[in-house]
Protein backbone atom coordinates (compact mmCIF):
# COMPACT_ATOMS: atom_id res chain seq x y z
CA UNK A 1 0.00 0.00 0.00
CA UNK A 2 1.18 3.69 -0.75
CA UNK A 3 -0.38 6.56 0.02
CA UNK A 4 0.73 9.80 -1.29
CA UNK A 5 -0.67 13.35 0.56
CA UNK A 6 -0.75 16.48 -1.43
CA UNK A 7 -1.96 19.91 -1.55
CA UNK A 8 -0.36 21.43 1.96
CA UNK A 9 0.97 24.96 1.52
CA UNK A 10 1.51 28.60 3.45
CA UNK A 11 -2.40 29.95 3.88
CA UNK A 12 -3.17 33.47 6.11
CA UNK A 13 -5.19 32.56 9.54
CA UNK A 14 -8.95 31.77 8.30
CA UNK A 15 -7.80 30.69 5.28
CA UNK A 16 -9.16 27.27 3.37
CA UNK A 17 -7.21 24.18 2.27
CA UNK A 18 -8.40 21.23 1.00
CA UNK A 19 -5.39 17.73 1.32
CA UNK A 20 -5.68 14.80 -0.80
CA UNK A 21 -4.41 11.76 -0.07
CA UNK A 22 -4.23 9.33 -3.04
CA UNK A 23 -3.55 5.57 -2.23
CA UNK A 24 -2.59 2.68 -3.87
CA UNK A 25 -4.28 -0.16 -2.96
CA UNK A 26 -6.74 -3.34 -4.01
CA UNK A 27 -10.07 -2.28 -1.99
CA UNK A 28 -9.94 0.54 -1.21
CA UNK A 29 -13.05 0.71 0.65
CA UNK A 30 -12.29 -1.86 2.93
CA UNK A 31 -9.81 0.81 4.09
CA UNK A 32 -10.39 2.90 7.28
CA UNK A 33 -8.33 6.31 6.24
CA UNK A 34 -7.03 9.01 8.26
CA UNK A 35 -5.15 11.86 9.02
CA UNK A 36 -2.76 12.84 11.58
CA UNK A 37 -0.31 15.99 12.01
CA UNK A 38 2.42 16.57 13.75
CA UNK A 39 3.78 20.01 14.76
CA UNK A 40 7.64 20.78 15.48
CA UNK A 41 8.40 19.22 18.90
CA UNK A 42 4.68 17.65 19.76
CA UNK A 43 3.88 14.36 18.90
CA UNK A 44 1.83 12.97 16.55
CA UNK A 45 -2.19 13.57 16.92
CA UNK A 46 -5.21 12.53 15.57
CA UNK A 47 -7.30 14.88 13.36
CA UNK A 48 -9.52 12.47 11.17
CA UNK A 49 -11.09 9.20 10.25
CA UNK A 50 -13.37 8.39 7.94
CA UNK A 51 -14.20 4.30 7.74
CA UNK A 52 -15.16 2.15 5.67
CA UNK A 53 -19.05 1.70 4.09
CA UNK A 54 -21.23 3.47 5.06
CA UNK A 55 -18.18 6.00 5.79
CA UNK A 56 -19.04 7.15 9.09
CA UNK A 57 -16.54 10.20 10.54
CA UNK A 58 -14.62 10.98 13.42
CA UNK A 59 -12.78 14.15 14.60
CA UNK A 60 -10.87 15.35 17.38
CA UNK A 61 -12.77 18.10 19.63
CA UNK A 62 -9.60 20.64 17.58
CA UNK A 63 -11.00 20.61 14.27
CA UNK A 64 -14.64 19.53 14.77
CA UNK A 65 -17.14 21.92 12.72
CA UNK A 66 -13.98 23.32 10.82
CA UNK A 67 -12.52 20.38 9.26
CA UNK A 68 -14.11 17.72 6.86
CA UNK A 69 -12.60 14.35 5.84
CA UNK A 70 -14.56 12.59 2.95
CA UNK A 71 -13.24 9.56 0.30
CA UNK A 72 -13.94 9.18 -3.46
CA UNK A 73 -13.41 5.44 -3.43
CA UNK A 74 -13.97 5.25 -7.31
CA UNK A 75 -10.26 6.94 -7.58
CA UNK A 76 -9.11 5.66 -4.10
CA UNK A 77 -8.73 9.34 -2.36
CA UNK A 78 -9.23 10.52 0.73
CA UNK A 79 -9.88 14.27 1.60
CA UNK A 80 -9.11 16.84 4.27
CA UNK A 81 -11.04 19.90 3.34
CA UNK A 82 -9.58 22.40 6.15
CA UNK A 83 -11.78 25.83 7.25
CA UNK A 84 -11.37 28.42 9.15
CA UNK A 85 -7.69 27.45 9.60
CA UNK A 86 -6.13 28.55 13.08
CA UNK A 87 -2.10 29.33 13.79
CA UNK A 88 -2.04 26.13 15.95
CA UNK A 89 -2.92 23.99 12.61
CA UNK A 90 -0.10 24.46 11.63
CA UNK A 91 2.25 21.08 11.01
CA UNK A 92 2.76 18.49 8.49
CA UNK A 93 -0.25 16.31 8.12
CA UNK A 94 -0.26 13.08 6.98
CA UNK A 95 -2.47 10.63 5.72
CA UNK A 96 -2.46 6.82 7.52
CA UNK A 97 -4.70 3.49 6.45
CA UNK A 98 -5.85 0.35 8.08
CA UNK A 99 -7.96 -2.45 7.03
CA UNK A 100 -8.45 -3.87 10.37
CA UNK A 101 -8.68 -1.03 12.86
CA UNK A 102 -11.21 -1.08 15.17
CA UNK A 103 -13.09 2.09 16.38
CA UNK A 104 -11.61 2.46 19.71
CA UNK A 105 -8.48 2.38 17.76
CA UNK A 106 -8.41 5.11 15.71
CA UNK A 107 -7.17 7.64 17.47
CA UNK A 108 -4.37 6.32 18.07
CA UNK A 109 -0.69 6.33 15.32
CA UNK A 110 0.53 2.67 16.28
CA UNK A 111 -2.34 0.93 14.90
CA UNK A 112 -2.32 2.21 11.31
CA UNK A 113 -0.10 -0.16 8.80
CA UNK A 114 0.32 2.80 6.24
CA UNK A 115 1.59 6.25 5.86
CA UNK A 116 2.01 8.76 3.37
CA UNK A 117 4.84 11.19 3.46
CA UNK A 118 3.18 13.81 4.90
CA UNK A 119 2.45 17.54 3.63
CA UNK A 120 3.12 20.99 5.64
CA UNK A 121 0.00 23.20 6.31
CA UNK A 122 1.07 26.73 7.47
CA UNK A 123 -0.99 29.32 8.96
CA UNK A 124 0.16 32.80 8.92
CA UNK A 125 -1.48 35.34 11.61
Amino acid sequence: VQLQASGGGLVQVGGSLKLSCAASVRSFNQYTMSWFRQAPGKEREFVAAIRRSPSTTHYSNSVRGRFTISRDNAINTVYLQMNSLKPEDTAVYYCAADAHIILSSITTSENYDYWGQGTQVTVSS
